[in-house]
């Protein structure tokens, strides 16, 4: 972590102690009143919320609601003269959600102690009309996860990061309602936050309301914690290491240390006003080494040839110290601050900082004896976040927000692409051993994404039974993309390099490379660089009802959305760069000039540049529940959702450079629409018991207009790749859940059984296909997170001195395309992708602590977490030929081709990145009060 990073978060942490800053996303809780003989409604009874004093009165007809409350669990008390009062414990608000709490009041002349009872989980089912999953701050403590990502992946319908079959870029990852989605990829969260610092985690995997958008599959929102009136906060220490009886393949693990993998973190919350200004902190620090090392045998200006056949004409350098270095370690650390202050009745404002600083590299087995000439990847984002909440009336409230994201990312072995420690092209090589025996990975990238996002909503709860919510929304990216390739100034020159040989003191020949290397980059205007700037802007409004009549919730919703890509596309996809001049002729063919003499460009063959088209979609939602008796609801739920493809396809090879061989780019395309689903679903939750429950879904989803990619074919029959609108696939499936709460006992299991089928697992499958000179698929297919049972159990114990809890994952195998070898009569059949299965996984973690008190309100607490408790070698991804992990179809024609004095070919198979992670412990320690 370098100085400047360092004195970054000091100073935020600094200046956020004297700013102002709230921000929440609220919930709302509804009843009646009456007496309990007679079933008369009471009019005027008070209700509290005891842990916020705040509150409403009955009506006319019995019935109050109070609105624009933070997630959490909150005490509500009923009183009114002649009556017991009444306290209904542990009623749990949860973000864009009613809860329905019903008191009767029995009469009493004198009021006495009030009558204490617990609320039903069904007061908080009835309003959801989709597949919701609310995981608290309590409930993630105790889980074996290390980060909000793993708690995702714990609920029914997440596969890999599939949100119900969908592909990884349809999900809408939110912090406190604010979008923090990676714009650019499309896949997971520009910014992060720790599980320590979120109240409240939302995760919809089915159907969901109007005001959720640019997401087809599924919506995450971390609602963060806040400070109070009372000073808590906690430090903690862990060290984990791995222990498996599969050293053989995860090499360099040494299980005498504990230390391999660290992880520090820190909180602190608390008032610096009373009952005004509050304060909340929240830092962690990992460095994690990981379980899969590299052999350093080689440097990366080692030089090696294997060409000849006579292995004493071999040459090769091994400079490197055979030390086991880490290829697979990420550096993170990152800080959430948030101050929260109520200035005036009914007023809060808010501001909320985070900032990600991280550090991270893939395995990659080809640099397994090279890993200095890996490239890394480097992020540092921030967001802040004001938020200014007013309750114009007990029935009308809005919420003003302005959001502010900086994603710096990049990957690369040096920041500066002319550092002079980039070595020749010509020590990359790995032919003969199969793995590189030096040199260094030459691409570059480095990405700034802005966001500037404003957002405003406002509830208003209109009559008893309709509660109005409406909003819009405006987004101004700033996109700076620059990747370049990292070549030799002297490329193509005498002076690039040459050889000669050398006889040495005992008669051997030494091979001697001579050259001249100064890493360059080249501009926009060269296939070897992709540099560019745009400002794309979003809009949208939605408008909702959520309609209330008794046993009866309807939710009812239109989205509108509008996207400017602020670019400029080709009219002509066959000419889009103009590198080949078309001139208008007249009817015998001849050139027309123009008055200067010169001719005229035809129109039909030649590029203009226009505006982009701007995009704007419809979207209806609508939802249903129904409450039959008092322990069961039924739902159903249906709507249109829309999101546009990443702006990677939108942006990429920005200047429409065609290289001279065929299938060698892929073009961006601003003018791609943007994707579709039509989703449907059915469930039904039931109360078994006031500890049990059980919900049952079925859903079932089209998806039209996915990205894909096209051939175009150029006026000089080059032939390469344009992205598009033209896949489509569906999903079918059943999600079953089942969860206990019994004292100190909790039992948490839900199963999915998933069809998932499509055209193509990616947007450039069909393209490499024809490349590869096979024929489209023209049925639909697995995708290859087709993964038709997944099955994961939670069984806890937990008291508040000590506790454990155990998951059980299990999935049955995703499918993977089976390649027959050269010599089978089978290789000459047209294959389609993913025509075979691999095998199933098992994985059981386990999460244990062990509580000290101390003096002065503090606590000790000793953790202890094993992940893949038994061992396991579940596998990742299986060879194409022998549909197993770490295998192959070994054939003499192989072996012979294997040139290495340092390894066997059955080096370059075994891959221990096709097999999970094995069996890691972590110890950790930390004192909270």
């Amino acid at each position: 972590m370098s100085k400047t990073h360092i004195f970054k978060i000091v100073t935020v942490l600094l200046v956020l102690q004297i700013v102002v800053l709230f921000a929440q996303t609220t919930g709302k809780i509804s009843g009646k009143v009456t007496d309990s003989k007679t079933g008369d409604v009471l009019i005027g009874t008070n209700i509290i919320i005891e842990d916020l004093s705040t509150g409403a009165a009955t009506d006319g007809n019995g019935d109050y609601f109070i609105i624009n409350l933070p997630p959490g669990n909150y005490n509500v008390k009923a009183s009114m003269i002649g009556y017991e009062p009444m306290i209904i414990q542990n009623v749990r608000v949860s973000v864009n959600r009613t809860s329905y709490v019903n008191f009767e009041l029995e009469q009493g002349m004198v009021q006495g102690e009030a009558v204490v009872v617990e609320a039903q989980k069904i007061n908080t089912k009835r309003d959801q009309t989709s597949t919701v999953k609310n995981v608290s701050s309590e409930v993630m403590d105790l889980l074996p996860a290390e980060d909000m990502g793993s708690i995702v992946s714990m609920q029914a319908g997440v596969v890999n990061g599939h949100f119900r079959g969908g592909r990884t870029t349809e999900v809408s990852y939110m912090i406190d309602g604010m979008q923090v989605d990676d714009s650019f990829s499309g896949q997971g969260r520009a910014v992060e936050v720790e599980t320590e610092a979120i109240s409240d985690l939302e995760v919809i995997t089915g159907t969901f309301n109007a005001e959720y958008g640019k997401a087809m599959s599924g919506i995450v929102n971390a609602v963060t914690k806040s400070g109070s009136n009372e000073f808590h906060g906690g430090f903690s220490g862990a060290l984990s290491n791995y222990f498996t009886r599969n050293d053989d393949i995860f090499i360099g693990l040494d299980a005498g240390k504990l230390d391999r993998n660290k992880d520090f973190k820190i909180n602190l919350s608390g008032p610096i006003i009373k009952d005004h200004l509050h304060f909340f902190v929240n830092y962690r620090f990992r460095d994690n080494k990981n379980h899969l090392n590299a052999l350093r045998l080689f440097e990366v200006d080692n030089l090696s040839d294997y060409t000849a056949e006579n292995e004493f004409m071999w040459y090769t350098e091994q400079t490197g110290d055979s030390a086991y270095v880490p290829m697979d370690r990420d550096i993170m650390q990152s800080l959430m601050a948030k101050v929260s202050t109520r200035l005036f009745e009914r007023f809060n404002l808010s501001l909320l900082y985070t900032v990600n600083v991280d550090e991270w590299r893939s395995y990659d087995h080809a640099f397994k004896y090279n890993p200095d000439g890996m490239a890394s990847s480097h992020r540092n984002s921030s967001m802040l976040a004001f938020t200014l909440n007013q309750s114009l009336s007990q029935r009308l409230f809005y919420e003003f927000k302005y959001q502010k994201m900086m994603n710096e990312s990049g990957w690369y072995v040096y920041e500066n692409p002319t550092d002079a420690r980039y070595v020749h092209d010509v020590y990359l090589t790995n032919y003969g051993p199969g793995f590189y025996t030096g040199g260094q990975q030459k691409g570059h990238s480095m990405r700034d994404m802005g966001q500037d996002n404003v957002k405003f909503d406002m509830t208003w709860q209109m009559t008893k039974n309709h509660k109005i919510k409406t909003g819009a929304q405006y987004v101004q990216h700033t996109l700076d993309n620059k990747y370049r390739n990292i070549l030799n100034e002297f490329r193509n020159t005498e002076q690039e390099s040459y050889y000669y040989w050398t006889v040495l003191d005992d008669g051997s020949l030494k091979r001697n490379f001579d050259s001249s290397y100064v890493p360059v980059t080249l501009p926009d205007s060269t296939v070897y660089s992709d540099i560019y700037m745009v400002k794309p802007l979003e809009f949208s409004a939605y408008f909702q009802d959520e309609i209330s009549f008794g046993d009866l919730v309807m939710n009812v919703g239109l989205r509108y959305d509008y996207f400017d890509p602020a670019t400029k596309v080709p009219t002509q996809w066959r000419n889009p760069d103009n590198a080949l001049f078309f001139p208008l002729v007249d009817e015998t063919g001849n050139p027309i000039l123009d008055d200067n003499g010169n001719e005229i460009p035809d129109p039909e063959r030649m590029s203009d540049y226009v505006d982009a088209d701007i995009k704007t979609q419809l979207s209806p939602r609508l939802g249903l529940s129904y409450t039959l008796a008092s322990t069961a609801v039924l739902h159903f739920s249906y709507g249109h959702f829309f999101q546009n493809p990443q702006m990677e396809a939108m942006y990429q090879n920005h200047s429409r450079l065609i290289p001279p061989s065929d299938f060698g780019t892929v073009l961006g395309n601003p003018n791609l629409k943007a994707e579709k689903t039509v989703q449907y679903e059915v469930g039904l939750w039931q109360q078994l018991n006031p500890y049990m429950d059980f919900d049952v879904a079925l859903f079932y989803r089209d998806i039209y207009d996915l990205l894909s990619t096209k051939v175009i074919s150029t006026y000089n029959q080059i032939q390469y790749g344009l992205f598009t609108n033209k896949d489509y696939g569906n999903v079918r499936g059943i999600e079953l859940k089942f969860n206990m709460f019994w004292h100190y006992v909790t039992a948490m299991v839900n199963y999915t059984l998933q069809y998932t089928r499509g055209i193509a697992d990616s947007p450039t499958q069909t393209f490499t296909r024809a490349g590869d000179n096979m024929d489209p698929i023209p049925v639909l297919i697995p995708m290859n997170w087709d993964q038709r049972h997944t099955f994961n159990l939670s069984l806890g114990y937990n008291t508040p001195k000590f506790g454990g809890t155990v998951i059980t994952y299990y999935n049955s195998g995703t499918p993977y395309t089976w390649s027959p070898i050269e010599e089978s009569v089978l290789s000459r059949v047209n294959l389609y992708n993913n025509n075979a299965w691999q095998p199933s996984g098992t994985s059981v973690d386990f999460n244990g602590y062990y509580n000290v008190k101390l003096p002065k309100g503090m606590n000790l607490q000793f953790t202890l977490a094993v992940y893949n408790v038994l061992d396991k070698l579940n596998e990742n991804w299986v060879n194409g030929t022998t549909g197993r992990a770490y295998t192959a179809i070994v054939r003499e024609t192989d072996l012979l081709s294997h040139r290495s004095n340092f390894n066997e070919y059955k080096d370059t198979y075994q891959n221990p990145a096709m097999y999970s992670a094995p069996r890691r412990i972590k110890l950790e320690m930390g004192i909270n009060f």
